[in-house]
């Protein structure tokens, strides 16, 4: 049952399929906001780091290992999240969830769209992308998510200037300083601002 200070915040729910560092930073930021709450985080894969780390925040946490987003839709609406935040979440997200939450749903792409997105680029592959076709520039884009992989709404963009010939590692280390510095203070500055 939320609470009357929950009640009078916008309650956001985190999808997350790697590590969790954008999520635990997205956390971090509204653990004292008085607009907008973390209500929960959805894992696709086990992570008990991130478990742990959401129980000692107040955050619930819950492994849904399968493709049946009928499970994830019945939790969101469970803890009456409003918006879904994508943080590194793998999966396509079906058209049943995008319905039931339009335009709602945040994602961040670790690159400059459209350059680098669509279907198959996620994580590593896209940094080797951008080593290979040397870059002077990489970043990341902020975006609402729709039935196209990296199609949404544009929401941000954050650029950052490459080493010459950079190798993948590299951009990944560039590109993630990016996601931890914006991703959250954006969802915060689009949210507040609608």
């Amino acid at each position: 049952m939320l609470n009357f200070v929950d009640e009078m915040q916008t309650q956001i729910i985190i999808f997350i399929s790697g590590a969790g560092s954008n999520a635990r930073e997205i956390i971090r930021y509204f653990s004292e906001n008085e607009v907008i709450n973390v209500c929960g985080v959805i894992s696709s894969k086990e992570n008990s780091e991130m478990a742990l780390f959401c129980e000692k925040h107040l955050v619930p946490f819950i492994h849904i290992p399968n493709q049946d987003f009928s499970a994830y839709l019945d939790y969101c609406k469970k803890l009456n999240a409003e918006w879904i935040i994508l943080a590194g979440f793998l999966k396509m997200i079906p058209k049943d969830l995008i319905t039931a939450y339009p335009d709602k749903i945040i994602n961040i792409h670790p690159s400059l769209l459209p350059n680098f997105g669509g279907v198959g680029m996620y994580g590593q592959r896209v940094h080797e992308a951008v080593a290979a076709s040397n870059q002077a520039f990489s970043g990341i884009s902020i975006h609402l998510v729709n039935e196209e992989f990296d199609k949404g709404k544009l929401l941000f963009q954050h650029a950052i200037q490459l080493p010459y010939q950079a190798n993948a590692k590299q951009i990944e280390t560039l590109v993630r300083s990016l996601e931890l510095e914006h991703y959250a203070k954006d969802i915060a500055a689009y949210m507040e601002g609608i």
